[in-house]
């Protein structure tokens, strides 16, 4: 019964960190992360600004921020969008951070 208890108990563990900690990312999230790429692009070639938005994981239990686009948008006073990026951090499964970079005018 005690060896039964374990098991289970050892597997709801594996389950609940399966999903933790992770972020967008063309690559699968390793044990660190440290991964820039793109997000879109426009016609637009104006790069005079840039804004940053991000937000965060602890374990998958405590999530916050907003790295929306129009977050990083109103953080660096950009009307006109030329590129969007990302940029995710993490130490799997314990905490994660993905960064949305907006570059325009």
């Amino acid at each position: 019964m005690i060896k039964r208890m374990a098991t289970l108990a050892a597997l709801g563990s594996v389950a609940l960190l399966t999903g933790c900690a992770a972020g967008y990312t063309p690559v699968s999230v390793g044990l660190i992360t440290d991964v820039k790429g793109p997000i879109t692009a426009t016609e637009y070639k104006g790069t005079s600004k840039t804004g940053t938005a991000c937000a965060s994981t602890i374990i998958g239990l405590v999530n916050s921020g907003d790295a929306s686009i129009a977050a990083a948008k109103a953080e660096g006073g950009i009307k006109t969008v030329s590129t969007v990026d990302f940029h995710t951090k993490g130490f799997y499964p314990f905490f994660g951070k993905t960064c949305t970079i907006v570059s325009g005018d």
